[in-house]
């Protein structure tokens, strides 16, 4: 058992307390905000949130160990729902082709894109994949994030693809928990050119129950779009998949509109992700269904595209709206969701607690995982982050900077901001 720690001197305290369930509607914007505010905690989870006058009184308060906001925000640590974090090297070469002008295809043929992640992944030893992995999860933490889901589909062989999945395993809760997805309909692999229909027969005929068996995955995803699966392939693939009692995810609507977001909700999948195409039918559906509907700016701003995901539409509509960071290294190389946040409400015209809500409660929804993180409430997990800042919607505001001064995973200080040399007693101007 370790020793209670006390959060105190809270200005603003966003609790996010509110209806179970992923929120929607005028829910998406309810922060659950308490002024002077205090948090306790013990053994990783959370006894009580709330005012310092309520918490402060409690005798476990009392010989706890203390951080001092010094009158910031607190709130629950970020839930990434979408993250590629098994990678290899950057996408350096398709980057500066893309800002000369190339697209896809050009980058594809000489020898960029989802393939050049691919033949590095196959090649990479796991103590290589592990070492980046390790620097990505510390600037997860950095930058708020206690708890994200990380995706296969860069290998694409049963070999390199077990491999990710083995490794996203031996990472989960160091520190950062881990949400693996099987994303094995990412494109077709070299061994199946020409064949998708038989790359998702065995997909569906070899990995998924070999996968299942090891319990390996708990999600699987598909990349359904121009270009990539088709939305008979998609469909194929997930209800194999959700025979097997997987939970289901769908790259939906990025570059053209497919039906996929109306397969996920169909399907009853967790998520239908990126929508940047998605129609008001779309919308309409999403809206009444179960599945989060999941944007992701970062690769819309990396891609330097005019087309962002309609958030209000959907929101108008009804859907529940979560947001991630879709780390990954061809079209979003960032891990900040404070990026994601200012991008949403820049572009996405989200509120600024519309995008809060969306980045922890919604995430955890997406993710089934709401009755451990995503709220600061008595017997969670005690994932919660400090920030630089007095009033949270200066987290949207301050763009390309990071306010994160703590993170705290199940009670534990796993990011606290140093100093500068040279700048404890004013330094120079």
């Amino acid at each position: 058992m370790s020793a209670p720690l006390l959060v105190r001197n809270i200005g603003q305290l966003l609790t996010l307390r509110g209806p179970a369930g992923p929120r929607r509607g005028v829910d998406l914007r309810e922060l659950g905000i308490v002024q002077n505010g205090a948090v306790l905690t013990r053994d990783g989870k959370l006894v009580n949130a709330g005012s310092a006058s309520e918490i402060e009184s409690l005798d476990e308060a009392r010989r706890a160990r203390e951080i001092d906001a010094q009158g910031g925000v607190v709130m629950p640590g970020f839930v990434d729902s979408h993250t590629h974090l098994i990678f290899g090297p950057p996408r350096l070469m398709d980057f500066e082709m893309r800002l000369a002008g190339s697209d896809y295809h050009a980058i594809a043929e000489a020898g960029g894109g989802i393939r050049a992640s691919m033949r590095a992944v196959r090649l990479l030893s796991v103590d290589q994949l592990a070492a980046q992995a390790r620097r990505h999860l510390a600037e997860f933490a950095r930058c708020g994030t206690t708890t994200l889901e990380a995706k296969s589909g860069y290998a694409l062989d049963e070999a390199n693809e077990r491999k990710t999945l083995e490794l996203l395993r031996d990472l989960d809760g160091k520190p950062l928990d881990i949400v693996p997805t099987y994303l094995g309909a990412h494109v077709t692999p070299p061994e199946f050119e020409g064949l998708p229909d038989a790359c998702i027969d065995w997909t569906i005929q070899h990995m998924l129950p070999a996968l299942r068996a090891e319990r390996l995955a708990h999600f699987v995803d598909v990349y359904c779009d121009r270009g990539a699966f088709t939305l008979e392939q998609a469909r194929r693939y997930l209800e194999a998949a959700r025979a097997l009692g997987f939970g289901l995810r769908i790259h939906a609507e990025q570059f053209a509109s497919t039906g996929a977001a109306r397969l996920a909700c169909e399907l009853g999948a967790a998520s239908a992700d990126h929508l940047e195409q998605a129609t008001a039918e779309d919308a309409a559906v999403l809206g009444r269904s179960s599945t989060l509907a999941t944007l992701l700016p970062g690769s819309v701003f990396h891609l330097a595209l005019e087309r962002y995901a309609p958030a209000r539409m959907l929101i108008e509509a009804g859907a529940a709206v979560a947001l991630a960071t879709d780390f990954n290294p061809g079209t979003s190389p960032t891990v900040s969701m404070p990026m994601a946040i200012g991008l949403a409400c820049r572009m996405m015209h989200m509120t600024p607690a519309e995008a809060i809500v969306a980045s922890t409660v919604n995430g955890a929804c997406a993710l089934g995982l709401l009755d451990r993180v995503g709220t600061l409430e008595p017997g969670k997990d005690a994932d919660l982050i400090v920030l630089d800042a007095e009033d949270y919607r200066e987290l949207p505001y301050w763009f390309g900077m990071n306010p994160i001064a703590v993170t705290i995973k199940r009670g534990r200080i796993v990011y606290e901001r140093g100093f500068v040399a040279g700048m404890e007693s004013g330094g120079a101007e």
